[in-house]
């Protein structure tokens, strides 16, 4: 269990800087970085592959439909959230999109208890639902129904529970995914060059080819460290750890983009950070009683 808090406190450590990549390749439309982070994510993991000799899984996989069907539904979903997100950075409203993954833990949380039947201590729900006024405080906040957070959330909420239940490794399965999206990034790249719209060949500028080729090792790496994550810790752990990301957004799009952050936000996310505060103390109390007993 530790070895997973690590490898997903490190992929939400990554998400939580996205917001400088994007906005460094803020000229190349979202549609076409998404086309992009498909197929340099593909490359990077082939070589992946073949350095770890690690294909026997992909004939064995192609024979079962069930297990090809899983990971058409978490491809689908991951695409909607990478779209969204790409769209939502490059238009201004990165402290929206934190708030996504700020409801997303709530969801996650929600799934593991009514999918998987995992259990929570007093502590835990009261935590959660400390947590949750604070996500209810900033919606109710925004003055309308924050779409582009209950999307992000929803699709990357589906995505971490398809891949916690999955029947591959971190690895293999983030390569079946990418195989199934290549073909329509592919298709959509060769057509913006036949209209002469391909920003990676008509770009000026080196820094900006260089950048939407390294989207292979940025998209893959945090993916196959939360897939590993996912797969070792409890759907309530995953979700907190989780805030990580959306609190760093948020500071991003404060700091750095210099988006509006009244009071009242404020407000909203000290809340949530107190919930946080709430979970570890909790736990750690839990496990320090369970020693003393032991």
């Amino acid at each position: 269990m530790n070895s997973g808090i690590l490898y997903a406190t490190f992929a939400f450590f990554c998400w939580g800087l996205f917001p400088l990549y994007f906005h460094a390749i803020g000229e190349v439309p979202p549609q076409e970085i998404l086309a992009h982070r498909m197929l340099w994510s593909l490359l990077f993991l082939v070589i992946v592959l073949t350095v770890r000799r690690q294909w026997q899984w992909l004939p064995a996989v192609l024979r079962q439909p069930r297990i090809l069907a899983s990971f058409v539904a978490s491809a689908v979903l991951l695409t909607a959230n990478w779209f969204i997100y790409i769209w939502s950075v490059n238009n201004g409203h990165v402290i929206d999109a934190s708030l996504g993954y700020f409801i997303n833990p709530l969801i996650n949380v929600l799934l593991g208890v009514l999918v998987l039947k995992e259990k929570l201590r007093r502590g835990q729900w009261i935590a959660m639902a400390v947590a949750a006024s604070g996500v209810a405080w900033l919606t109710w906040q925004a003055g309308q129904l924050p779409w582009i957070a209950l999307i992000l959330g929803i699709t990357f909420g589906g995505y971490g529970l398809l891949r916690k239940t999955a029947a591959l490794a971190a690895l293999e399965g983030l390569s079946l995914e990418t195989m199934m999206l290549f073909p329509l990034a592919l298709v959509y790249v060769l057509w913006l060059g036949w209209h002469g719209q391909n920003t990676f060949v008509n770009t000026p500028y080196d820094s900006t080819r260089w950048l939407l080729a390294a989207a292979g090792p940025i998209t893959a790496i945090p993916l196959l460290l939360f897939a590993a994550g996912a797969r070792k810790i409890p759907m309530a752990v995953l979700g907190l750890i989780q805030y990580l990301s959306p609190t760093m957004q948020a500071l991003l799009g404060v700091w750095v983009f210099h988006e509006a952050f009244s009071s009242e936000r404020l407000v909203g996310f000290l809340i949530i950070w107190a919930a946080l505060l709430l979970y570890v103390v909790e736990g750690w109390w839990i496990s320090r009683r369970q020693a003393a007993a032991a």
